[in-house]
């Protein structure tokens, strides 16, 4: 996409930033994510040369894309080094942009290189790609990005990489960046202008209530200073006091409600700043910062498809938001959810899932736990179906997501029928 895009941008202007995917996480903290996040680089195959891109099938892509990539290929090995000096750069040459990132850089280190991979398997996708660039766009008003700062991330980058893609680097590969920059930096800032006319940068949210469920899970309520709109299956980003600038996603727990009561499940997790405080230090009482809703894991109502639903871990929170959604828009449809857990202590809202299958006999709730079953939740779904006439709904760890496509696909749904934030995910913070 960032090629097919670019195609129709003049080859001459200067770097005005790409942030979206690259500048993803600089600018901002996914995708889907939240986050929950994780590409690895071997899912992209080097490319040993222009001619051998052009030709090889795994490789076909436009000019641009081909560029890319190989330039991709080639710093993916040195990605602590890009990322290292890429900071270095932006903040020597730009100090003022200091005070839009965290006080400590350690959370970021990793995400520009999730974000350009992410790009770079996107780079022909123009309706996946612009799609995640508008909210991108408008999820950075929040830290205090303006139009003005972009042409100094872009020019920060393409320094990064032409210093540590020295080896393949030339000027036909520097106007492909360039005319992706421009593009994609466009759609960010022009998404975020028309944004600005309809909505804050952000929302503060007032916690109400906070309710252990386990040991490292909490359920959050907020109750946000002014109204938020959003749709079921959406997620949003949340700014704790304790740690100021840093950013993590979560999913709406249920759909709209009409006390405007918004709720997470926050899972603590291993160096989870913003997780752990969240869940063993938030009371009520405590004020957040919400950044705006995003994802489009939402239901069609436009169809009488069946839901099949994927739940694994707090991957259930928008789930259940799901059917509470179908359920209040008076549909029949058959909604079947599989809940995945390691263990039945994970099952944290398991009585809450049963409790809506009694109310709705469209509903189906099965749980499937790991270390019980001896299989995975992507797996589960073969022993059941058939499925050709659901739409599928995935939510969990990024793995369980790659895994639950291919599993999803093996049954017969065809991938525009799966539904899931995985862009989002991939690119966003985890913790």
């Amino acid at each position: 996409m960032v090629s097919s895009l670019a195609g129709a941008t003049s080859p001459g202007p200067a770097p005005t930033a790409l942030t979206p995917a690259p500048f993803a996480s600089t600018l901002a903290p996914p995708p889907t994510a939240a986050a929950e996040q994780h590409v690895s680089a071997q899912r992209h195959a080097p490319v040993s040369s222009p001619e051998e891109a052009a030709t090889a099938p795994a490789e076909e892509g436009s000019p641009d894309a081909l560029l890319i990539r190989r330039a991709m290929a080639e710093v993916a090995p040195v990605a602590d080094k890009v990322t290292s000096y890429f900071y270095a750069l932006l903040f020597v040459r730009h100090p003022d942009l200091r005070s839009l990132f965290p006080a400590a850089m350690d959370t970021q280190r990793d995400r520009l290189l999730r974000a350009l991979l992410t790009a770079a398997e996107h780079i022909d996708n123009k309706e996946v790609l612009v799609d995640y660039l508008q909210n991108l766009g408008r999820g950075h008003r929040k830290y205090g990005t303006r139009a003005e700062h972009y042409p100094a991330v872009g020019e920060c980058l393409i320094g990064a990489l032409s210093k540590y893609a020295a080896g393949v680097w030339n000027a036909e590969m520097e106007a492909a960046w360039v005319r992706a920059y421009t593009t994609i930096s466009q759609v960010m800032i022009d998404a975020a202008a028309a944004d600005e006319l309809r909505a804050p940068a952000w929302w503060y949210a007032e916690i109400v209530t906070h309710d252990l469920r386990t040991p490292d899970v909490a359920v959050v309520t907020v109750r946000p200073d002014q109204p938020y709109p959003f749709l079921a299956g959406q997620y949003t980003s949340v700014e704790t006091p304790w740690w100021p600038r840093i950013w993590r996603h979560y999913s709406f727990a249920s759909a709209p409600r009409s006390d405007g009561l918004l709720s997470f499940h926050v899972k603590a997790v291993p160096a989870g700043w913003v997780s752990n405080a969240l869940v063993h230090r938030a009371r009520p009482g405590d004020i957040i910062r919400l950044g705006p809703p995003a994802g489009s894991m939402t239901v069609d109502h436009t169809t009488e498809s069946g839901l099949l639903c994927l739940g694994g871990g707090t991957g259930i929170a928008p789930i259940k938001a799901l059917v509470e959604d179908v359920a209040e828009h008076g549909d029949r449809r058959p909604v079947e959810v599989f809940y995945g857990a390691r263990t039945d202590h994970d099952l944290y809202d398991i009585d809450t899932m049963l409790r809506l299958q009694q109310s709705h006999p469209w509903l189906s709730v099965r749980a499937i736990i790991d270390q019980q079953a001896n299989q995975q939740l992507p797996d589960a779904i073969r022993a059941y179906g058939p499925w050709n006439e659901f739409d599928a709904y995935l939510s969990g760890p990024p793995g369980m997501i790659r895994s639950g496509m291919n599993a999803l696909r093996d049954v017969g749904i065809p991938s525009d029928r799966i539904r899931h934030d995985s862009v989002e995910e991939l690119v966003a913070a985890g913790s």
